[in-house]
């Protein structure tokens, strides 16, 4: 398996005060530097209009190109530091030259209304019954079609949290994620992702839904992350960062799982 941080030593999936985080970038440099790293990239969540409570406004957007920008030549030769974006699929492409785009899917379009997949369970659980009647499997299948345009619409280089409908979902509370059709369409999303692609993306394995406490394992499953490394892909560890505290929030174990894998 290629994974592309090993020692864990490194982080490209990483918020701060711009949009939903905790932390100014300069502490979290900081606390990169203090566990050792060697790079830290920044992904913050790209301004998108219908969720402006968690992402970046056009004007905060200017402000965290700046910052990183400057902690950049600030911290040359202590840590590397990247200034990415995270890419939601119905968000608003801001054409700014990153270093990288991660793509994520937060929202699903139904008509001219969007669902949230990953705010709270109520909110979710609410939603599916105004725009699916209640029926889960078909907003999954939903999500699965919009993934497998990821890259395609956000020309991401990354793959975020990939089967991230999964958050709320512990248990098979809404559909059982061992039936063939769940698996089915999660891999046939997986390789539509990945077939518009001169080079590989990278797939993104997360731990923020555990550092959270709304999950007791990683995204993706173990069964797309086999899948993943049977395409080649290169494989990342990101703790989704939103709090410098947890930077390396189950890296230790994640990774040792992935070893042994």
């Amino acid at each position: 398996m290629n994974i592309l941080n090993p020692d864990g030593k490194c982080n490209l999936h990483t918020h701060s005060i711009y949009c939903d985080g905790k932390d100014t970038p300069e502490a979290m440099v900081q606390r990169a530097i203090a566990l050792g790293f060697t790079t830290l990239g920044f992904s913050g969540h790209e301004y998108a209009p219908y969720d402006t409570d968690c992402c970046m406004s056009p004007e905060s957007t200017l402000a965290y190109q700046e910052e990183v920008s400057r902690l950049k030549e600030a911290y040359a030769g202590k840590i590397r530091i990247l200034l990415g974006i995270e890419r939601d699929f119905f968000g608003d492409p801001d054409p700014f030259p990153y270093d990288y785009v991660i793509g994520s899917i937060h929202y699903l379009k139904i008509g001219s209304e969007y669902l949230c997949v990953e705010d709270t369970p109520e909110r979710f659980e609410a939603e599916v019954e105004k725009l699916f009647h209640g029926d889960f499997r078909a907003c999954v299948e939903n999500y699965y079609e919009t993934a497998g345009r990821l890259v395609t619409m956000t020309g991401a280089q990354i793959l975020g949290h990939f089967d991230i409908v999964t958050k709320f979902n512990e248990g098979s509370r809404y559909f059982d994620e061992e039936s063939s059709w769940y698996r089915n369409a999660a891999i046939e999303a997986l390789h539509r992702a990945v077939e518009p692609c001169e080079k590989p993306p990278v797939l993104e394995i997360n731990t923020g839904g555990m550092a959270k406490g709304w999950r007791s394992r990683p995204y993706p499953a173990r069964f797309l992350v086999e899948e993943a490394d049977r395409m080649g892909l290169p494989i990342l560890l990101s703790s989704d960062c939103h709090d410098a505290a947890k930077l390396t929030y189950g890296f230790e174990d994640v990774l040792r799982d992935l070893k042994n894998q």
